[in-house]
């Protein structure tokens, strides 16, 4: 039986901190943190809070391979609230992860979570336990001549971890999207990176369409509002003539959808198949 590249743990809030307007950081520690191996770029995991009034969040009894089936067969209302998030870093001594929550107006469940985060305060993780774990969507090609990243604010956590990770000198065009002009934060990278911050409603999509773009082979990493991702991807592969394997695109959240709904929808057209 192949070894797994997940694991549950439960660690509790540490401390939280403000990054802006629109971007809060929260810290999670544990000891058996330690286990947690980060694939950095884009590595993304499953965090499970509980509903308000629940000391911790509901999850299966058995927390193995199956534990998804057992976790849709549960109510809704008790379940533990699943989302998937990018882990922002890890630390050892004491062991800890960044996530960084973008604070929407709405305030779903995990904003208005974050929001309140305080010390002490436990959540569940379903977190990577090996550095090749399926996690990790950011593939660099061989013979990559430059990077294409767009996102919003959802994708900022992973943007700022895949520029982090880019080689040095490698060219990068950067188009993010915010809310806020304080949103515009410091991105470290050894890459040679040209970063264009757009103040909503302008779009990465309207963006780069008028844009010059380098010459040579490019990569691109798509992500934010799934409607809008698609359409830049269209733009890419249609009018620019990217490769459709050197396009990587995730919609992280869909606007007018909860990913309880898109989860529902998912399942059901899996059923229907």
């Amino acid at each position: 039986m192949p070894e797994p590249t997940y694991a549950f743990f439960h660690p509790r809030v540490v401390r939280t901190r403000r990054l802006s307007p629109t971007m809060l950081r929260v810290v999670l520690g544990g000891n058996d943190l330690t286990a947690v191996v980060n694939g950095g770029r884009d590595q993304r995991f499953k965090l499970f809070l509980p509903h308000p009034g629940q000391d911790v969040p509901v999850l299966p009894d058995v927390l193995d391979d199956r534990w998804y089936p057992r976790w849709r067969a549960m109510d809704p209302g008790v379940r533990g609230i699943m989302r998937t998030y990018t882990i922002r870093a890890t630390r050892q001594n004491p062991a800890e992860i960044d996530v960084d929550f973008a604070l929407h107006g709405d305030r779903g469940p995990a904003s208005r979570w974050a929001h309140q985060a305080t010390p002490g305060d436990p959540v569940s993780v379903l977190a990577p336990v090996t550095e090749d774990n399926g996690g990790v969507d950011f593939r660099l090609p061989p013979g990559t001549d430059w990077v294409l990243l767009t996102g919003d604010e959802t994708a900022l956590p992973a943007v700022a971890a895949i520029l982090e990770w880019l080689p040095a000198g490698l060219p990068a065009k950067v188009w993010l999207q915010v809310a806020h002009p304080d949103d515009r934060t410091p991105l470290r990278t050894a890459a040679d990176a040209d970063i264009t911050w757009l103040l909503r409603p302008e779009s990465p999509a309207d963006a780069v369409r008028t844009a010059a773009l380098p010459a040579g082979t490019p990569y691109a990493w798509l992500a934010g509002e799934a409607a809008g991702v698609r359409a830049l991807r269209r733009h890419l592969v249609g009018e620019r003539g990217f490769d459709r394997a050197a396009v990587t695109f995730t919609g992280y959240w869909r606007k007018g959808a909860t990913e309880d709904e898109l989860l529902t929808a998912a399942a059901a057209a899996e059923a229907d198949a």
